[in-house]
């Protein structure tokens, strides 16, 4: 037998989705009441989810604790599994015994967003329960750099439009999911693709897409759209009273209500500068 081989076990690269919770501040204090106020009042949400601390927000020189950070996050029934940092954050962050974790996010790793709804899914919640460091989500592969001159001018052209063409086509390559059956409370459905639910959302089911998300029912649980990082994604439903919005790791739960003119009625979400807006879906 092949000493690379083993009928016992395997290791094998992979990745996996995870929420990534993002310090912005060195204040404890100041963390730990926000985060409490934020999920007492909705305790499953994020219940027995796995996190990695994304350090990356701070400022050059700015140190927190990791370890009270880890209880905090386990006081409110999260699971720390490790750390995004930079590399010049890596000598003290080490002291806190978690694993360093790759967390490849659209934005960059510098990206320094003011949106104050920002639940960072480097890859959120998936269907094995695995969306960061998510969340390590596949990314399309990294263009070429294109030099442009009076000479190549055309075959920049030409290359540009076969790359966005192969784009177009691996785009395509995940059917849309339909289902067509309501979901009940604890279940779960994850789609590559699209998703189409042809039955009521209850409290308490979830809805995970890697694009859009499509509800022809009542949303009353979760929805997760985009959840590897894609920013163009939408949710569409026929009645919105969702527990739980996302896109793209930016969500929004019950804690603040929805406008009257969205409430219980058709409506699409989407997002503008890492802002959920939520708007009035015209069907006639």
């Amino acid at each position: 037998m092949s000493p690379r081989k083993s009928p016992y076990f395997e290791l094998k690269s992979g990745s996996v989705d995870t929420l990534l919770f993002v310090v912005k501040t060195t204040e404890l204090d100041a963390m730990r009441a926000e985060l409490t106020r934020r999920f007492e009042a909705t305790p499953e949400f994020f219940a027995n989810d796995t996190v990695a601390i994304d350090l990356r927000r701070l400022a050059d020189g700015e140190q927190v604790a990791l370890g009270e950070i880890a209880r905090l996050l386990e006081s409110v029934r999260m699971r720390p599994v490790g750390v995004v940092a930079q590399p010049a954050q890596h000598g003290w962050a080490a002291a806190a015994g978690l694993p360093f974790l790759e967390a490849r996010d659209r934005r960059g790793a510098n990206a320094k967003s003011s949106a104050d709804e920002t639940a960072a899914v480097s890859e959120p919640h998936s269907a094995a329960n695995a969306p960061a460091a998510e969340p390590a989500a596949p990314q399309a592969a990294a263009q070429p750099e294109l030099f442009s001159t009076d000479t190549d001018a055309a075959a920049t052209a030409e290359i540009t439009a076969t790359l966005e063409a192969a784009e177009s086509r691996g785009a395509r390559t995940e059917p849309t999911l339909v289902v067509d059956r309501p979901l009940r409370s604890g279940q779960r459905i994850y789609a590559k693709g699209d998703v189409v639910v042809l039955g009521l959302v209850s409290n308490g089911a979830e809805v995970i897409a890697e694009g859009n998300i499509h509800i022809y029912a009542p949303l009353r649980g979760r929805a997760l759209a985009g959840v590897h990082g894609n920013h163009d994604a939408r949710i569409f439903c026929t009645s919105l009273e969702a527990e739980l919005i996302s896109i793209a790791g930016i969500y929004r739960t019950t804690e603040v209500p929805l406008a009257e003119d969205v409430r219980g009625k058709p409506a699409q979400i989407r997002l503008e500068e890492e802002k959920l807006l939520i708007e009035p879906l015209r069907l006639t």
